[in-house]
């Protein structure tokens, strides 16, 4: 393993993505630390003791590193970017123009990410206004900002604004100078940033007994995750032969690898951006338990969102009457089903079936944090990040991460972090 990392700084382009990368997660971790304007520092024990003890801002602070919880210029996180491409995600459905555009290839896409980062600014100021609404203790009974004015809502709406754009330029350039996506990197490593602070919780509330047990179960419950995550059904396809003369070309066999978890973890992350809003608006007015992590309805909702987006996100990247039709043109064809529309109902009746298992998964996964919390009698935002969202986040985007590492070792002739079997990539072969 030593000598994987050492290869990494011996390929001169991989080193130069790892350190890229490297310094925009460390602007990021910066502008985390960074309070508001006119915030009193003395009283941020107690809003971080606040934040980092409760259901769903506990879950909103690890989400943005912990910048809520240290009141600063990146509290918003790239959550409102979310909230943001959920929308355009849905209109492209929707609106026939947008469709049209999507089908456009690159600058179609670059268009509509042009609207998404426009719809971001509204997004980001409502937010911001409700991040200052609580910072200024009105609903906390905490002293962060003495005398809060209009002018300091106007600074500090500004300033949160003003990170939340930043951090959809730090993703952008994860993305395009770095290694793996940028904003699911850039929430995996505000989640990995949090997780001491959970430990110490718990070992400070409930003894190191509990602690080990959660431990062990974490292991377990990543090691699931890494056989769900990489698990996948692989379908049969056979080439047609074609003679030219006394050769014979074509006849070779291989296969369609559907992914159990194909949506990865986009389902989780919209499902969470999309409750997480409400759940904020409701705690302003003091109904926070309405939509609490533990309740009936937030449970049901988010399991609905969880099946309503894994299909919505599968749909989009798996597009059976294409890739029926483009087997047909390249004389493929899957073995025992006919060519053309039978093939895109067998690929058709595979993905739904594949769907299910993922959401019913991803859904099992997402509930199991208030489970865990109920049986060991710990605050949801405690054991959140122990497991359910935020353990699929870090686990699915790592294995993203190690996989495009490995994938630049490989192809220069290096060995890659597991000398026996590799860490299989989230595209397949159509």
């Amino acid at each position: 393993m030593f000598t994987a990392f050492a290869n990494v700084f011996r390929i001169p382009e991989l080193r130069t993505k790892v350190l890229w990368t490297l310094f925009f997660l460390g602007i990021f971790r910066l502008g985390a630390q960074i309070p508001m304007p006119g915030v009193d520092v003395s009283q941020l024990a107690k809003l971080q003791e606040f934040y980092r003890g409760q259901g769903w801002w506990g879950m909103v602070s690890a989400f943005t590193g912990g910048s809520l919880s240290n009141a600063a210029i990146f509290s918003l996180g790239i959550m409102p970017y979310i909230s943001s491409s959920i929308i355009f995600s849905l209109l492209t459905k929707i609106v026939p123009s947008l469709e049209a555009l999507s089908k456009e290839g690159a600058a179609g896409q670059r268009k509509i990410n042009q609207w998404t980062r426009y719809a971001t600014v509204p997004i980001c100021i409502l937010q911001a206004i409700f991040v200052c609404k609580m910072v200024t203790g009105e609903a906390l009974g905490i002293n962060l900002i003495p005398n809060p004015t209009f002018a300091w809502y106007l600074q500090a709406v500004l300033a949160l604004t003003t990170g939340g754009i930043v951090m959809i330029w730090v993703g952008e350039q994860i993305s395009e100078y770095g290694i793996g996506n940028g904003i699911s990197l850039l929430i995996s490593v505000g989640i990995i940033a949090e997780m001491p602070f959970l430990f110490g919780s718990i070992y400070q509330t409930k003894g190191p007994m509990t602690l080990l047990f959660l431990l062990m179960v974490y292991c377990l419950v990543v090691a699931g995750v890494i056989m769900i995550v990489q698990g996948q059904r692989r379908i049969p396809v056979q080439q047609a032969r074609h003679t030219r003369g006394r050769k014979v070309y074509g006849g070779q066999r291989h296969f369609i690898p559907i992914r159990v978890n194909m949506a990865g973890v986009m389902p989780v992350i919209f499902a969470s951006s999309f409750l997480i809003f409400p759940a904020v608006i409701l705690s302003y007015f003091g109904a926070e338990n309405a939509l609490g992590a533990t309740s009936f309805w937030y449970i049901l909702l988010y399991i609905v969102l969880t099946f309503f987006f894994t299909f919505f996100w599968t749909s989009l990247m798996f597009q059976p009457p294409e890739m029926a039709n483009n087997m047909k043109e390249q004389g493929s064809f899957i073995p025992g089903i006919r060519p053309g529309n039978k093939t895109a109902e067998y690929l058709e009746k595979i993905m739904v079936n594949i769907s299910v298992a993922g959401a019913a998964f991803l859904a099992g996964l997402g509930i199991f944090p208030q489970v865990m919390g109920g049986v060991l009698g710990l605050g949801g935002g405690v054991v959140s990040f122990l497991g359910g969202t935020g353990l699929l986040i870090v686990v699915g985007v790592t294995l993203d991460f190690v996989q495009k590492i490995e994938s630049h070792l490989l192809m220069r002739h290096y060995e890659g972090f597991m000398k026996k079997g590799r860490v299989r990539g989230r595209r397949g072969a159509w």
